[in-house]
This record gives structure tokens, C-alpha cells and sequence, in this order.
């Protein structure tokens, strides 16, 4: 008999379903971030001195990365929220 599981009441979810929750809910709002960042013109190659095409190509993976970090910093609390939304429908279940 494994002592963590029995310590836990019944209805308490297991610590890796929440961690893999917030995990869906992160990649989620990171999806989110990079498509307003994409449409906030981030990502788009500049005129002068531009990379050419190698810059056109490899700019989605850059605005991919920056809404990575900002989620990472705490983001716009988007994950929370799903993460806590996630929680409740499988609570119900």
C-alpha cells in the first residue's frame, strides 16, 4: 500500500493530473500570446537591413518563444483561469 495515496481523502485529485492541467493550460495560453503578438506585427520582417528570407521563415519560431517566456514570467493570467476551469469540469466528472 503506497502511504501518499493513502493519506489523500478520496476525492482529492492525484498531484500529476493538476501538473499536467497547468501544463495544457500554459501551452494554451502560450498559443494564445503568440497569436496577438503575430498580430501586433511582431514577427513581421523590417524593410532595411531585414534577414531576408532566413528572417521570414524563422520568425514564427522567435514570437513562439517570446510568448513561451512571458507565460513562464506569469502571463496575463490566462492559464490560471483555464487551469482552474480544467480543475472544476473534471471535479464534476
Amino acid at each position: 500500500m503506497d502511504v501518499s495515496t493513502s493519506l489523500q481523502p478520496r476525492d482529492a485529485a492525484p498531484p500529476h493530473r493538476d501538473a499536467a492541467l497547468m501544463q495544457a493550460a500554459q501551452k494554451l495560453e502560450a498559443s494564445f500570446l503568440a497569436e496577438m503578438l503575430k498580430s501586433a506585427g511582431f514577427g513581421d520582417s523590417r524593410e532595411e537591413f531585414g534577414g531576408g528570407h532566413g528572417e521570414d521563415q524563422f520568425a514564427s519560431f522567435l514570437v513562439d518563444a517570446q510568448a513561451e517566456e512571458m507565460v513562464a514570467a506569469g502571463g496575463v493570467g490566462l492559464a490560471e483561469a483555464l487551469f482552474e476551469a480544467l480543475k472544476d469540469r473534471e471535479d464534476d466528472n
